[in-house]
């Protein structure tokens, strides 16, 4: 029976017994209006008292009937009330899980930032030592060969996010291998000037120096000489207006930057036709150049213009053909394009696979920016396959085919996490892994980021041990191996330039000339003070071990 039919139930008796209750009154008063007559008439009265009785114990049976149907209905009110109550309660504990639900969500995002921001805080403190570093080296540093001219030239360009790109190489026709001498531009006979290499070369080390006040005023002086030498619609116009544009792009001048860069593309397609690599090259340096001004859908067609005139000179396997494809996946990951990115930085990496040596660095490059698309595509499973493809290629090209005895680092890190866990009891002895970094001959930056990359994805995964392993080993080895490479590059020139590699380039301060040498600082000076940076820095790391 229903909780409604027990309470209508209720009420039809409560009025029923509420009816019977008046009726035993009146017979009550009946009864003694009879009393009264037979008391007059002096007649026995025994048989109305025993009927008073009666209708007396009945009248409180009938009383106490409706005391309980008011019980029950009472009662009845009050679960009502509470469910009533209960209702409410349930709908404010939905409301709080969902606003909990809510609040989760946003500690998760805030906490990711948090995590990102650390991250680059920690980034700039490295490089901000690393370049304190290499200013007090500058003063050493008075003489650069060729290919460190032209290094500090693609420098330029790898800023703001952008890879490494054959701009200035590619488009003014230097071979990479050989910095010093003069090649044909690829698919074209035109052969760059020696008078404008030389200049070019000047303008590339007074840039590296800071010295603007010298190399934008060289630069036009060169422009307006070969406009009245040569004409306006000229190559080596085009090629000085690049040059120029590279230096303003340095500066940040980027609107006289672009006028420069339209107006050597408009030379370039008129002189050397729309399919010309050097047209390439000039589209890409805009592409490049609007992608820093944050004008990414006005950089994506001029990159994808870049990369059909790359296909149809050099072929669709090219490994400048994957260069440009590179600069495209980036142009459109900052619009959140991941799609094509992904496609990009698949079909460059199949490029560069198929047409580079197994050790080439700009596969683990790739790799490694495939895999951070992957990420932002929550594809966790796909980008730690990549990272660890990169390690473990690492580890097997210093250490050997890897075995139950010779495991890469990230079997190391998930070992560590299962000891942690207590699903395994031991592992590798630590200590073997803390100077991976020292033997490793692989590209160090590259292996840095990835640790750090791995690292970052074993922490959304929870492996907080296998983690903290990785960030330490990033952190430790990246700045470290970036610092041996440049003071390596600076003493072997020196070792085979001599004391005066530059005694060619004079300066003609004050109407006199005077050379650019070393003067009295020797090979033995920078040496001992890289050598005292670096073996400091390995103390540092040695102690934080311990």
């Amino acid at each position: 029976m229903s909780p409604e039919a027990i309470v209508t139930g209720t009420k039809l008796v409560l009025q029923g017994l509420d009816a019977l209750r008046v009726e035993h009154h009146q017979i009550m008063t009946s009864l003694l209006a009879s009393m009264k007559t037979i008391q007059t008439e002096n007649a026995s009265t025994a048989m109305v008292e025993q009927k008073m009785t009666m209708l007396q114990k009945a009248t409180e049976t009938i009383e106490l009937a409706l005391e309980e149907a008011q019980v029950m209905l009472s009662f009845s009110n009050h679960l009502e009330y509470l469910e009533s109550e209960k209702q409410k309660l349930r709908a404010q504990v939905r409301r709080l899980c969902q606003e909990n639900s809510w609040l989760r969500d946003e500690l998760a995002n805030t906490q990711q930032k948090l995590q990102l921001s650390e991250q680059q805080c920690a980034t700039l403190d490295e490089q901000k030592t690393h370049f304190e570093f290499m200013s007090t080296m500058k003063k050493y540093d008075s003489s650069q060969n060729d290919n460190d001219n032209q290094n500090d030239a693609t420098s330029l360009n790898s800023d703001l996010g952008f890879t490494e790109e054959d701009e200035t190489q590619q488009q003014e026709g230097f071979s990479s291998s050989q910095p010093g001498s003069v090649a044909q531009a690829v698919g074209s006979g035109y052969e760059i000037p020696a008078r404008l290499r030389t200049l070019h070369n000047l303008v590339i080390q007074y840039v590296s120096q800071g010295r603007y006040e010298v190399a934008v005023p060289l630069c036009k002086q060169a422009l307006d000489d070969l406009e009245k030498s040569s004409g306006h619609d000229h190559p080596d116009v085009a090629t000085m207006l690049n040059i120029l544009a590279l230096v303003y792009r340095d500066q940040g001048k980027y609107k006289e930057s672009a006028n420069l860069l339209n107006d050597a593309l408009v030379i370039r397609e008129k002189i050397l036709g729309s399919d010309h690599p050097a047209v390439a090259a000039t589209l890409n340096n805009l592409a490049v150049l609007y992608g820093k001004r944050g004008k990414y859908k006005d950089a994506e067609p001029l990159c994808k213009r870049a990369l059909v005139i790359r296909e149809k000179v050099l072929g669709k396997d090219h490994p400048d053909v994957a260069k440009q494809l590179n600069n495209l996946a980036l142009l459109c990951q900052n619009q959140g394009k991941y799609e094509e990115v992904e496609q990009c930085y698949l079909r460059a990496l199949d490029i560069y696979e198929r047409t580079c040596e197994p050790e080439d660095s700009n596969i683990n490059k790739t790799k490694n920016n495939l895999a951070s698309v992957y990420l932002k595509q929550a594809k966790y499973k796909q980008a730690e396959v990549l990272y660890k493809e990169i390690l473990t290629k690492a580890h097997e090209k210093d250490f050997g085919k890897t075995d139950d005895n010779n495991k890469p680092i990230w079997m190391y890190c998930e070992e560590q996490e299962e000891i942690k866990q207590g699903r395994r009891k031991e592992g590798l002895a630590y200590h073997e892994y803390s100077t991976w970094f020292r033997s490793s001959t692989i590209d160090t930056s590259t292996i840095a980021t990835t640790l750090k990359n791995l690292g970052a994805l074993y922490r959304k995964q929870g492996k907080h041990e296998a983690a903290e392993i990785m960030e330490e080993l990033s952190n430790r080895g990246g700045q470290n191996a970036l610092d041996r490479m440049k003071i390596t590059k600076m003493t072997d020139s020196m070792r085979s330039d001599g004391s005066s590699t530059n005694d060619h380039l004079t300066s003609n301060k004050g109407g006199k000339s005077r050379p650019l040498s070393m003067d009295s600082i020797t090979f033995e000076k920078i040496r001992s003070a890289a050598e005292s940076y670096l073996s400091s820095s390995s103390t540092a790391l040695d102690c934080h071990d311990k």
